[in-house]
Protein backbone atom coordinates (compact mmCIF):
# COMPACT_ATOMS: atom_id res chain seq x y z
CA UNK A 1 0.00 0.00 0.00
CA UNK A 2 2.51 2.68 0.54
CA UNK A 3 4.49 1.50 -2.94
CA UNK A 4 1.51 2.12 -4.15
CA UNK A 5 0.79 5.44 -2.47
CA UNK A 6 4.31 6.35 -3.01
CA UNK A 7 3.88 5.98 -6.65
CA UNK A 8 0.94 8.22 -6.99
CA UNK A 9 2.39 10.77 -5.05
CA UNK A 10 2.13 13.73 -6.72
CA UNK A 11 -1.36 12.77 -8.23
CA UNK A 12 -2.86 12.00 -5.29
CA UNK A 13 -1.21 15.18 -3.64
CA UNK A 14 -3.05 17.34 -5.93
CA UNK A 15 -6.41 15.49 -5.42
CA UNK A 16 -5.71 16.48 -1.69
CA UNK A 17 -5.66 20.51 -2.85
CA UNK A 18 -8.70 19.94 -5.06
CA UNK A 19 -10.34 18.69 -2.03
CA UNK A 20 -9.10 21.46 0.28
CA UNK A 21 -10.37 24.33 -2.09
CA UNK A 22 -13.54 22.56 -2.28
CA UNK A 23 -13.76 22.37 1.33
CA UNK A 24 -12.85 26.36 1.52
CA UNK A 25 -15.76 27.03 -1.20
CA UNK A 26 -18.02 24.98 1.27
CA UNK A 27 -17.35 27.11 4.11
CA UNK A 28 -18.22 24.23 6.81
CA UNK A 29 -15.01 25.58 8.62
CA UNK A 30 -13.34 28.77 9.20
CA UNK A 31 -10.17 29.12 6.23
CA UNK A 32 -7.74 28.35 8.74
CA UNK A 33 -9.26 25.09 10.38
CA UNK A 34 -9.46 23.73 6.83
CA UNK A 35 -6.15 24.68 6.26
CA UNK A 36 -5.04 23.50 9.17
CA UNK A 37 -7.12 20.12 8.46
CA UNK A 38 -5.03 20.15 4.80
CA UNK A 39 -1.93 20.32 6.67
CA UNK A 40 -1.99 17.72 8.77
CA UNK A 41 -3.00 15.43 6.25
CA UNK A 42 0.05 16.04 4.68
CA UNK A 43 1.60 15.49 7.32
CA UNK A 44 0.36 12.09 8.44
CA UNK A 45 0.74 10.76 4.66
CA UNK A 46 4.13 11.43 4.62
CA UNK A 47 4.03 13.79 2.07
CA UNK A 48 5.73 16.43 4.01
CA UNK A 49 9.14 15.36 5.91
CA UNK A 50 9.22 17.00 9.83
CA UNK A 51 12.36 18.97 9.12
CA UNK A 52 10.76 20.64 5.74
CA UNK A 53 7.31 21.42 7.73
CA UNK A 54 9.00 22.87 10.69
CA UNK A 55 11.54 24.91 8.01
CA UNK A 56 8.31 26.39 7.00
CA UNK A 57 8.18 28.00 10.24
CA UNK A 58 11.37 30.08 9.52
CA UNK A 59 9.55 31.81 6.40
CA UNK A 60 9.79 35.43 7.06
CA UNK A 61 6.39 36.57 5.40
CA UNK A 62 4.39 35.43 8.13
CA UNK A 63 6.06 37.43 10.72
CA UNK A 64 6.19 40.42 8.43
CA UNK A 65 2.61 40.79 8.14
CA UNK A 66 1.99 39.84 11.69
CA UNK A 67 4.25 43.18 12.31
CA UNK A 68 2.55 45.28 9.99
CA UNK A 69 -0.58 44.16 11.49
CA UNK A 70 0.39 45.90 15.23
CA UNK A 71 1.72 48.89 12.91
CA UNK A 72 -1.33 49.31 11.85
CA UNK A 73 -3.01 49.09 15.27
CA UNK A 74 -0.73 51.70 16.35
CA UNK A 75 -2.07 54.21 13.57
CA UNK A 76 -5.83 53.59 15.01
CA UNK A 77 -4.62 53.92 19.18
CA UNK A 78 -3.36 57.22 18.13
CA UNK A 79 -6.12 58.21 16.49
CA UNK A 80 -4.36 59.21 12.79
CA UNK A 81 -7.28 57.28 10.86
CA UNK A 82 -9.85 58.70 12.86
CA UNK A 83 -8.28 62.03 12.11
CA UNK A 84 -7.79 61.99 8.44
CA UNK A 85 -11.36 60.37 7.98
CA UNK A 86 -12.46 63.62 10.14
CA UNK A 87 -10.82 66.18 7.81
CA UNK A 88 -12.34 64.50 4.91
CA UNK A 89 -15.44 64.69 6.74
CA UNK A 90 -15.02 68.45 7.86
CA UNK A 91 -14.39 69.30 3.48
CA UNK A 92 -17.50 67.81 2.50
CA UNK A 93 -20.26 70.16 4.62
CA UNK A 94 -18.53 72.91 1.65
CA UNK A 95 -17.73 70.44 -1.39
CA UNK A 96 -19.21 67.12 -0.64
CA UNK A 97 -18.47 65.74 -4.36
CA UNK A 98 -14.52 66.97 -4.06
CA UNK A 99 -14.61 65.17 -0.46
CA UNK A 100 -15.96 62.10 -2.14
CA UNK A 101 -12.88 61.81 -4.44
CA UNK A 102 -10.31 62.83 -1.71
CA UNK A 103 -11.88 60.12 0.12
CA UNK A 104 -11.34 57.57 -2.41
CA UNK A 105 -7.91 58.46 -3.05
CA UNK A 106 -7.66 58.74 0.66
CA UNK A 107 -8.53 54.82 1.07
CA UNK A 108 -6.16 54.19 -1.77
CA UNK A 109 -3.31 55.73 -0.19
CA UNK A 110 -3.95 54.41 3.40
CA UNK A 111 -4.13 51.03 1.71
CA UNK A 112 -1.18 50.85 0.12
CA UNK A 113 1.11 50.86 3.49
CA UNK A 114 -1.32 49.44 6.11
CA UNK A 115 -3.85 46.23 6.59
CA UNK A 116 -7.00 47.84 5.01
CA UNK A 117 -9.25 46.19 7.24
CA UNK A 118 -8.91 48.84 9.79
CA UNK A 119 -9.03 51.46 7.03
CA UNK A 120 -12.19 50.27 5.87
CA UNK A 121 -13.85 49.66 9.30
CA UNK A 122 -12.94 53.29 10.02
CA UNK A 123 -14.17 54.97 7.04
CA UNK A 124 -17.55 53.12 6.91
CA UNK A 125 -19.47 55.39 9.21
CA UNK A 126 -17.55 58.28 7.62
CA UNK A 127 -18.87 57.06 4.16
CA UNK A 128 -22.50 56.55 5.45
CA UNK A 129 -22.30 60.36 6.71
CA UNK A 130 -20.79 61.08 3.36
CA UNK A 131 -23.87 59.67 1.33
CA UNK A 132 -26.54 62.02 3.40
CA UNK A 133 -24.24 65.17 2.84
CA UNK A 134 -24.75 64.43 -0.67
CA UNK A 135 -28.21 62.86 -0.18
CA UNK A 136 -27.68 59.48 -2.05
CA UNK A 137 -27.59 56.09 -0.72
CA UNK A 138 -24.68 54.92 1.01
CA UNK A 139 -25.24 51.94 -1.20
CA UNK A 140 -23.55 53.65 -4.15
CA UNK A 141 -20.84 54.56 -1.81
CA UNK A 142 -19.54 51.24 0.52
CA UNK A 143 -18.69 49.23 -2.86
CA UNK A 144 -16.19 51.59 -3.81
CA UNK A 145 -14.41 52.56 -0.96
CA UNK A 146 -13.19 48.31 -0.73
CA UNK A 147 -12.96 48.51 -3.97
CA UNK A 148 -10.07 51.41 -3.79
CA UNK A 149 -8.98 50.01 -0.72
CA UNK A 150 -8.51 46.66 -2.62
CA UNK A 151 -6.14 48.09 -5.34
CA UNK A 152 -4.68 50.55 -2.94
CA UNK A 153 -3.14 47.29 -1.48
CA UNK A 154 -1.41 46.37 -4.68
CA UNK A 155 0.40 49.79 -4.70
CA UNK A 156 3.53 48.39 -3.06
CA UNK A 157 4.79 45.13 -1.60
CA UNK A 158 3.08 45.68 2.02
CA UNK A 159 -0.05 46.81 0.89
CA UNK A 160 -1.21 43.10 1.15
CA UNK A 161 -0.61 40.26 3.09
CA UNK A 162 -0.99 38.54 -0.24
CA UNK A 163 1.89 40.55 -1.90
CA UNK A 164 4.55 39.57 1.01
CA UNK A 165 3.16 36.15 1.20
CA UNK A 166 4.28 35.68 -2.10
CA UNK A 167 7.18 37.16 -1.76
CA UNK A 168 8.24 34.97 0.59
CA UNK A 169 7.65 31.70 -1.39
CA UNK A 170 9.14 33.26 -4.45
CA UNK A 171 12.08 33.97 -2.63
CA UNK A 172 12.28 30.11 -1.08
CA UNK A 173 12.22 29.35 -5.16
CA UNK A 174 15.40 31.53 -5.78
CA UNK A 175 13.72 34.47 -7.56
CA UNK A 176 15.46 37.90 -5.95
CA UNK A 177 13.52 39.40 -3.51
CA UNK A 178 10.67 42.62 -4.77
CA UNK A 179 11.39 45.51 -3.64
CA UNK A 180 8.49 47.76 -1.84
CA UNK A 181 8.03 49.66 -4.45
CA UNK A 182 8.74 47.21 -7.74
CA UNK A 183 4.93 46.21 -8.28
CA UNK A 184 3.83 49.97 -7.80
CA UNK A 185 3.80 50.93 -11.65
CA UNK A 186 1.87 48.00 -12.45
CA UNK A 187 -0.69 49.14 -9.46
CA UNK A 188 -0.98 52.96 -10.28
CA UNK A 189 -2.08 51.27 -13.64
CA UNK A 190 -4.69 48.81 -11.89
CA UNK A 191 -5.60 51.75 -9.79
CA UNK A 192 -6.34 54.40 -12.01
CA UNK A 193 -7.72 51.36 -14.17
CA UNK A 194 -10.70 50.36 -11.61
CA UNK A 195 -11.40 54.07 -10.08
CA UNK A 196 -11.87 55.08 -13.83
CA UNK A 197 -14.00 51.47 -14.69
CA UNK A 198 -16.01 52.53 -10.94
CA UNK A 199 -16.64 56.26 -12.04
CA UNK A 200 -18.06 55.31 -15.40
CA UNK A 201 -20.08 52.11 -14.67
CA UNK A 202 -21.18 52.75 -10.53
CA UNK A 203 -23.77 55.42 -11.69
CA UNK A 204 -25.35 51.86 -13.95
CA UNK A 205 -24.55 49.35 -11.65
CA UNK A 206 -24.27 50.01 -8.34
CA UNK A 207 -27.59 49.86 -6.26
CA UNK A 208 -29.66 52.60 -5.25
CA UNK A 209 -31.34 51.47 -1.74
CA UNK A 210 -31.71 53.97 0.53
CA UNK A 211 -34.54 52.17 2.82
CA UNK A 212 -32.61 49.12 3.23
CA UNK A 213 -29.29 50.10 4.21
CA UNK A 214 -28.12 48.46 7.25
CA UNK A 215 -27.73 50.49 10.75
CA UNK A 216 -24.79 48.67 11.63
CA UNK A 217 -22.39 50.97 11.41
CA UNK A 218 -25.39 53.86 11.18
CA UNK A 219 -24.60 57.62 12.26
CA UNK A 220 -24.96 57.95 15.47
CA UNK A 221 -24.66 54.30 16.84
CA UNK A 222 -22.55 53.13 19.51
CA UNK A 223 -22.32 57.29 20.85
CA UNK A 224 -22.85 58.26 24.07
CA UNK A 225 -24.60 61.36 25.63
CA UNK A 226 -22.49 63.16 28.21
CA UNK A 227 -21.08 66.25 29.83
CA UNK A 228 -17.55 67.31 29.57
CA UNK A 229 -17.08 70.22 32.57
CA UNK A 230 -14.03 72.83 32.48
CA UNK A 231 -12.33 72.33 36.23
CA UNK A 232 -9.37 75.10 35.37
CA UNK A 233 -8.40 77.82 33.86
CA UNK A 234 -5.92 76.92 31.15
CA UNK A 235 -5.91 75.22 27.91
CA UNK A 236 -9.36 74.70 27.54
CA UNK A 237 -10.39 78.55 29.06
CA UNK A 238 -10.36 81.95 27.35
CA UNK A 239 -10.82 80.27 23.63
CA UNK A 240 -13.48 80.08 21.23
CA UNK A 241 -14.64 76.38 20.91
CA UNK A 242 -13.34 75.80 16.90
CA UNK A 243 -10.07 77.10 18.39
CA UNK A 244 -10.03 73.78 21.11
CA UNK A 245 -8.63 71.25 18.97
CA UNK A 246 -9.75 67.91 21.38
CA UNK A 247 -13.23 69.24 21.18
CA UNK A 248 -13.28 69.17 17.13
CA UNK A 249 -12.10 65.86 16.53
CA UNK A 250 -14.12 63.63 14.20
CA UNK A 251 -16.11 61.21 16.82
CA UNK A 252 -17.04 64.13 19.15
CA UNK A 253 -19.97 66.52 18.45
CA UNK A 254 -20.76 69.41 21.02
CA UNK A 255 -24.92 69.51 21.06
CA UNK A 256 -24.94 72.72 23.68
CA UNK A 257 -22.73 74.43 26.31
CA UNK A 258 -24.30 75.02 29.64
CA UNK A 259 -22.98 78.46 30.80
CA UNK A 260 -24.01 80.93 33.85
CA UNK A 261 -27.01 78.60 34.50
CA UNK A 262 -28.05 78.85 30.71
CA UNK A 263 -27.86 76.15 28.01
CA UNK A 264 -26.58 77.41 24.95
CA UNK A 265 -27.45 75.71 21.82
CA UNK A 266 -26.97 77.48 18.74
CA UNK A 267 -23.70 79.28 17.70
CA UNK A 268 -21.21 76.95 19.75
CA UNK A 269 -18.28 77.48 17.96
CA UNK A 270 -18.32 80.97 18.62
CA UNK A 271 -18.44 80.52 22.77
CA UNK A 272 -15.73 81.73 24.77
CA UNK A 273 -15.17 79.10 27.04
CA UNK A 274 -14.53 79.46 30.89
CA UNK A 275 -13.84 77.62 34.19
CA UNK A 276 -17.21 75.96 35.05
CA UNK A 277 -18.75 76.18 31.79
CA UNK A 278 -19.88 72.39 30.75
CA UNK A 279 -20.47 71.11 27.38
CA UNK A 280 -22.83 68.85 26.29
CA UNK A 281 -21.57 66.41 23.99
CA UNK A 282 -22.06 62.62 22.46
CA UNK A 283 -18.99 61.52 21.46
CA UNK A 284 -17.62 57.70 20.68
CA UNK A 285 -16.22 55.88 24.26
CA UNK A 286 -12.67 56.50 22.46
CA UNK A 287 -13.06 60.10 22.61
CA UNK A 288 -14.69 60.39 25.95
CA UNK A 289 -12.26 58.39 27.64
CA UNK A 290 -9.32 60.35 25.37
CA UNK A 291 -11.10 63.33 27.41
CA UNK A 292 -11.59 61.73 30.39
CA UNK A 293 -7.49 61.37 30.75
CA UNK A 294 -7.38 65.59 30.15
CA UNK A 295 -6.23 67.58 33.11
CA UNK A 296 -8.58 70.28 33.99
CA UNK A 297 -11.56 68.34 32.40
CA UNK A 298 -14.07 66.15 34.25
CA UNK A 299 -16.21 64.01 31.68
CA UNK A 300 -19.18 62.66 33.11
CA UNK A 301 -21.34 63.11 36.59
CA UNK A 302 -19.43 64.85 39.32
CA UNK A 303 -19.53 62.34 41.98
CA UNK A 304 -18.10 58.43 41.37
CA UNK A 305 -14.42 57.01 40.95
CA UNK A 306 -13.89 57.53 44.71
CA UNK A 307 -11.01 55.67 46.27
CA UNK A 308 -7.29 55.49 45.61
CA UNK A 309 -7.28 51.84 43.70
CA UNK A 310 -7.16 51.29 40.04
CA UNK A 311 -10.12 53.04 37.76
CA UNK A 312 -11.36 50.79 35.15
CA UNK A 313 -14.13 51.55 32.82
CA UNK A 314 -16.72 49.03 31.59
CA UNK A 315 -19.76 49.09 29.82
CA UNK A 316 -23.24 48.09 31.53
CA UNK A 317 -26.63 47.50 30.23
CA UNK A 318 -29.70 48.42 32.50
CA UNK A 319 -31.70 45.56 33.29
CA UNK A 320 -35.45 46.51 33.67
CA UNK A 321 -36.29 47.34 37.31
CA UNK A 322 -36.03 50.17 39.36
CA UNK A 323 -33.23 52.25 37.45
CA UNK A 324 -35.45 52.20 34.10
CA UNK A 325 -38.58 53.18 35.53
CA UNK A 326 -38.17 56.90 34.44
CA UNK A 327 -35.61 58.28 37.07
CA UNK A 328 -32.88 60.71 35.71
CA UNK A 329 -29.99 60.00 36.01
CA UNK A 330 -28.49 62.25 38.29
CA UNK A 331 -31.14 60.89 40.89
CA UNK A 332 -29.76 57.41 40.96
CA UNK A 333 -26.81 58.48 43.23
CA UNK A 334 -24.10 55.77 41.97
CA UNK A 335 -21.43 57.69 43.13
CA UNK A 336 -22.06 58.12 46.41
CA UNK A 337 -23.75 54.29 46.48
CA UNK A 338 -21.24 52.48 44.81
CA UNK A 339 -17.90 55.66 44.47
CA UNK A 340 -19.04 54.71 40.61
CA UNK A 341 -19.04 57.63 37.66
CA UNK A 342 -21.44 57.58 34.90
CA UNK A 343 -19.52 58.84 31.96
CA UNK A 344 -22.05 58.34 29.18
CA UNK A 345 -25.43 56.85 28.36
CA UNK A 346 -25.75 55.50 24.85
CA UNK A 347 -29.53 54.79 23.16
CA UNK A 348 -29.58 52.51 20.10
CA UNK A 349 -30.27 54.83 16.86
CA UNK A 350 -31.31 58.13 19.34
CA UNK A 351 -29.89 60.20 21.81
CA UNK A 352 -30.85 59.21 25.04
CA UNK A 353 -31.56 62.96 26.60
CA UNK A 354 -31.29 66.57 26.41
CA UNK A 355 -28.13 66.23 28.87
CA UNK A 356 -26.69 63.68 31.05
CA UNK A 357 -28.23 64.54 34.23
CA UNK A 358 -31.88 64.83 33.09
CA UNK A 359 -31.80 61.79 31.05
CA UNK A 360 -34.47 58.87 32.22
CA UNK A 361 -33.01 55.24 31.43
CA UNK A 362 -35.00 53.30 30.20
CA UNK A 363 -34.07 49.07 29.57
CA UNK A 364 -30.94 48.19 27.23
CA UNK A 365 -29.92 52.01 27.74
CA UNK A 366 -26.11 51.12 27.72
CA UNK A 367 -24.12 52.77 30.58
CA UNK A 368 -20.56 53.71 30.11
CA UNK A 369 -18.97 53.57 34.01
CA UNK A 370 -15.80 54.17 35.83
CA UNK A 371 -14.79 53.26 39.27
CA UNK A 372 -12.54 50.06 40.88
CA UNK A 373 -12.59 46.55 40.31
CA UNK A 374 -14.45 45.85 43.79
CA UNK A 375 -17.22 49.46 43.43
CA UNK A 376 -18.17 48.09 40.28
CA UNK A 377 -18.82 44.26 41.26
CA UNK A 378 -20.56 45.89 43.94
CA UNK A 379 -22.67 47.55 41.64
CA UNK A 380 -23.55 44.65 39.16
CA UNK A 381 -24.40 42.52 42.28
CA UNK A 382 -27.35 44.61 42.89
CA UNK A 383 -28.87 43.60 39.22
CA UNK A 384 -29.76 46.91 38.23
CA UNK A 385 -27.53 46.30 35.57
CA UNK A 386 -26.37 42.77 33.46
CA UNK A 387 -23.86 42.35 30.96
CA UNK A 388 -21.17 44.53 33.37
CA UNK A 389 -18.10 44.31 30.92
CA UNK A 390 -14.85 45.94 30.65
CA UNK A 391 -14.72 48.40 27.74
CA UNK A 392 -12.84 47.45 24.62
CA UNK A 393 -13.02 51.12 23.71
CA UNK A 394 -9.41 52.93 24.61
CA UNK A 395 -7.98 56.50 25.13
CA UNK A 396 -6.71 57.75 21.69
CA UNK A 397 -2.96 58.89 22.32
CA UNK A 398 -3.00 61.53 19.86
CA UNK A 399 0.44 62.93 20.99
CA UNK A 400 1.94 59.73 19.83
CA UNK A 401 0.67 59.82 16.52
CA UNK A 402 3.91 61.46 15.30
CA UNK A 403 5.98 58.59 16.59
CA UNK A 404 3.74 56.14 14.65
CA UNK A 405 3.89 57.14 11.48
CA UNK A 406 7.72 58.29 11.97
CA UNK A 407 7.78 54.43 12.55
CA UNK A 408 5.81 53.06 9.67
CA UNK A 409 7.17 56.10 7.45
CA UNK A 410 11.15 54.49 8.30
CA UNK A 411 10.16 51.33 7.81
CA UNK A 412 8.65 52.27 4.10
CA UNK A 413 12.09 54.98 3.31
CA UNK A 414 14.93 52.43 4.11
CA UNK A 415 12.79 49.01 2.38
CA UNK A 416 13.17 50.88 -0.25
CA UNK A 417 16.55 52.25 -0.06
CA UNK A 418 17.21 47.78 0.80
CA UNK A 419 19.31 49.21 4.04
CA UNK A 420 17.48 46.17 5.86
CA UNK A 421 14.55 43.53 4.84
CA UNK A 422 11.18 44.79 5.26
CA UNK A 423 11.05 42.49 8.10
CA UNK A 424 13.09 43.47 10.17
CA UNK A 425 12.79 46.68 9.83
CA UNK A 426 9.14 45.65 10.65
CA UNK A 427 10.04 44.17 13.88
CA UNK A 428 11.83 46.77 14.99
CA UNK A 429 9.63 49.51 14.62
CA UNK A 430 7.20 47.46 16.25
CA UNK A 431 9.81 46.83 19.20
CA UNK A 432 9.74 50.93 18.95
CA UNK A 433 6.45 51.83 19.41
CA UNK A 434 5.46 49.27 22.77
CA UNK A 435 8.67 50.93 24.19
CA UNK A 436 7.40 54.84 22.69
CA UNK A 437 3.41 53.45 24.08
CA UNK A 438 2.34 54.23 21.02
CA UNK A 439 0.46 50.98 21.70
CA UNK A 440 -0.24 48.83 24.95
CA UNK A 441 1.00 45.02 24.45
CA UNK A 442 -1.96 43.39 24.34
CA UNK A 443 -3.60 45.75 21.97
CA UNK A 444 -0.09 45.10 19.81
CA UNK A 445 -0.96 41.01 20.32
CA UNK A 446 -4.64 41.78 19.82
CA UNK A 447 -4.43 43.54 16.55
CA UNK A 448 -2.36 40.64 14.74
CA UNK A 449 -5.00 38.26 12.74
CA UNK A 450 -4.27 35.29 14.33
CA UNK A 451 -6.49 33.52 11.94
CA UNK A 452 -4.26 34.42 8.81
CA UNK A 453 -0.99 34.00 10.08
CA UNK A 454 -2.67 29.86 11.16
CA UNK A 455 -3.60 29.84 7.37
CA UNK A 456 -0.88 30.91 6.06
CA UNK A 457 1.53 28.33 7.86
CA UNK A 458 -0.74 25.67 6.83
CA UNK A 459 -0.61 26.67 3.41
CA UNK A 460 2.86 26.44 3.34
CA UNK A 461 3.06 23.12 4.79
CA UNK A 462 0.91 21.75 1.83
CA UNK A 463 3.05 24.18 -0.64
CA UNK A 464 5.94 22.29 0.40
CA UNK A 465 4.06 18.76 0.19
CA UNK A 466 3.47 19.97 -3.41
CA UNK A 467 6.97 20.55 -3.78
CA UNK A 468 8.37 17.28 -2.01
CA UNK A 469 5.88 15.23 -4.11
CA UNK A 470 6.25 16.34 -7.43
CA UNK A 471 2.85 18.19 -7.98
CA UNK A 472 4.31 21.00 -9.02
CA UNK A 473 6.71 19.56 -11.50
CA UNK A 474 3.58 17.69 -12.69
CA UNK A 475 1.14 20.48 -13.20
CA UNK A 476 4.21 22.40 -14.89
CA UNK A 477 4.85 19.27 -17.25
CA UNK A 478 1.48 19.02 -18.14
CA UNK A 479 0.51 22.62 -18.56
CA UNK A 480 3.80 23.53 -20.02
CA UNK A 481 2.83 22.53 -23.96
CA UNK A 482 -0.41 24.84 -23.92
CA UNK A 483 1.85 27.78 -22.47
CA UNK A 484 4.49 27.02 -25.12
CA UNK A 485 1.66 28.00 -27.89
CA UNK A 486 0.54 31.24 -26.57
CA UNK A 487 1.90 34.54 -26.54
CA UNK A 488 3.72 36.03 -23.38
CA UNK A 489 0.79 38.24 -22.45
CA UNK A 490 -1.97 35.23 -23.66
CA UNK A 491 0.19 33.24 -20.77
CA UNK A 492 0.06 36.35 -18.05
CA UNK A 493 -3.90 36.37 -18.68
CA UNK A 494 -4.72 32.93 -17.99
CA UNK A 495 -2.90 33.04 -15.09
CA UNK A 496 -3.91 36.44 -13.57
CA UNK A 497 -7.68 34.91 -14.69
CA UNK A 498 -6.95 31.80 -12.80
CA UNK A 499 -5.80 33.28 -9.59
CA UNK A 500 -8.48 35.77 -9.81
CA UNK A 501 -11.04 33.50 -10.44
CA UNK A 502 -10.06 31.10 -7.50
CA UNK A 503 -9.52 34.28 -5.29
CA UNK A 504 -13.24 34.83 -5.47
CA UNK A 505 -14.14 31.55 -4.07
CA UNK A 506 -11.28 30.47 -1.87
CA UNK A 507 -8.99 32.76 0.37
CA UNK A 508 -6.59 34.53 -1.75
CA UNK A 509 -3.28 33.72 0.70
CA UNK A 510 -4.26 29.70 -0.17
CA UNK A 511 -3.97 30.55 -3.73
CA UNK A 512 -0.65 32.41 -3.64
CA UNK A 513 1.11 29.49 -2.16
CA UNK A 514 -0.33 27.36 -4.46
CA UNK A 515 0.05 29.37 -7.51
CA UNK A 516 3.44 30.79 -7.41
CA UNK A 517 5.85 27.93 -7.03
CA UNK A 518 3.33 26.64 -10.39
CA UNK A 519 4.38 30.10 -12.31
CA UNK A 520 7.69 29.95 -11.50
CA UNK A 521 8.74 26.42 -12.81
CA UNK A 522 6.51 27.32 -15.71
CA UNK A 523 8.17 30.54 -16.46
CA UNK A 524 11.43 28.30 -16.40
CA UNK A 525 10.13 26.23 -18.92
CA UNK A 526 8.88 27.68 -21.15
CA UNK A 527 11.23 31.04 -21.14
CA UNK A 528 8.62 33.55 -20.16
CA UNK A 529 9.69 35.58 -17.45
CA UNK A 530 8.80 33.94 -13.97
CA UNK A 531 9.08 37.45 -12.07
CA UNK A 532 6.26 38.52 -14.30
CA UNK A 533 4.05 35.78 -13.67
CA UNK A 534 4.43 35.92 -10.49
CA UNK A 535 3.61 39.37 -10.25
CA UNK A 536 0.38 38.52 -12.20
CA UNK A 537 -0.53 36.22 -9.19
CA UNK A 538 -0.11 39.11 -7.00
CA UNK A 539 -2.24 41.09 -8.69
CA UNK A 540 -5.38 38.48 -9.58
CA UNK A 541 -4.56 37.11 -6.18
CA UNK A 542 -6.02 41.01 -4.88
CA UNK A 543 -8.05 41.20 -7.25
CA UNK A 544 -11.40 39.96 -5.66
CA UNK A 545 -14.48 42.37 -7.05
CA UNK A 546 -17.13 39.70 -7.73
CA UNK A 547 -18.57 38.15 -4.76
CA UNK A 548 -18.53 39.63 -0.66
CA UNK A 549 -16.53 36.32 0.53
CA UNK A 550 -13.29 37.03 -1.91
CA UNK A 551 -12.08 39.81 0.22
CA UNK A 552 -12.55 41.01 3.91
CA UNK A 553 -13.05 44.77 3.25
CA UNK A 554 -16.13 43.20 0.95
CA UNK A 555 -17.84 41.71 3.81
CA UNK A 556 -17.72 44.60 6.22
CA UNK A 557 -19.79 46.79 3.59
CA UNK A 558 -21.69 43.99 2.56
CA UNK A 559 -23.09 43.61 6.19
CA UNK A 560 -22.79 47.40 6.41
CA UNK A 561 -24.89 48.21 3.59
CA UNK A 562 -27.18 45.27 3.45
CA UNK A 563 -26.31 44.62 0.06
CA UNK A 564 -27.40 41.51 -2.09
CA UNK A 565 -24.78 38.83 -3.60
CA UNK A 566 -25.92 40.16 -6.79
CA UNK A 567 -24.64 43.47 -6.16
CA UNK A 568 -20.88 42.40 -5.67
CA UNK A 569 -21.02 40.28 -9.33
CA UNK A 570 -22.83 43.17 -11.44
CA UNK A 571 -19.90 45.60 -10.34
CA UNK A 572 -17.77 42.68 -9.97
CA UNK A 573 -17.02 41.16 -13.03
CA UNK A 574 -16.42 43.99 -14.89
CA UNK A 575 -13.79 45.49 -12.46
CA UNK A 576 -11.83 41.77 -13.07
CA UNK A 577 -11.96 41.81 -16.40
CA UNK A 578 -11.21 45.86 -17.08
CA UNK A 579 -8.61 45.69 -14.54
CA UNK A 580 -7.31 42.32 -14.78
CA UNK A 581 -6.75 43.47 -18.78
CA UNK A 582 -4.76 46.21 -17.61
CA UNK A 583 -2.62 44.70 -15.28
CA UNK A 584 -1.78 42.03 -17.78
CA UNK A 585 -0.92 44.65 -20.17
CA UNK A 586 0.95 46.79 -17.70
CA UNK A 587 3.02 43.47 -16.62
CA UNK A 588 3.96 43.03 -20.16
CA UNK A 589 5.11 45.85 -21.07
CA UNK A 590 6.77 46.70 -17.55
CA UNK A 591 9.24 43.63 -17.91
CA UNK A 592 10.03 44.34 -21.39
CA UNK A 593 7.85 40.94 -22.22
Amino acid sequence: MAGLLASYEAPFALGLVFLLFVMFVWEKYPANVTASAGAALFLVLGFVPTDKAMAVFSNSAPLTIGAMFVLTGALVRTGVLENVAGMVLDRSKKYPRLALGVFLLAALAASAFMNNTPVVLVLIPIVIRLAAALDIASTRLLIPISYAAILGGTLTLIGTSTNLLVDGVAREQGLASFSIFEITPVGLVAAATGIVTMLVLGKFLLPDRREENGDLFADGDGEFLSEVTILADGDYTQKRMEEIADFNQPGVRITGVRTDGNVVRKNLQDIVLKKGDSLIVVAKSQELLTLNEREGLRVGQRRGAAGDGERIAVEAVVAPGRMSQGTPLSSLTLGRRFGVRVLGVHRHKHVAGPDLGTTRLRPADKLLLEGTPEALDELSDQSELVSVTRSTARAFRRTKAPLALLALGLVVVLAAFNVMDIGILAMIAVAAILVLRCIDEDEAWGSIDGGILILIFAMLIVGQGLQETGAVMLVVETVTPLMSMVSPFVALLIVYALASTLTECVTNNAVAVIFTPIVIGLGQQTGIEPRALVVAVMFGASASFATPIGYQTNTLVYGAGNYRFSDFVKIGLPMNIVVGLASCYAIYLYYGM
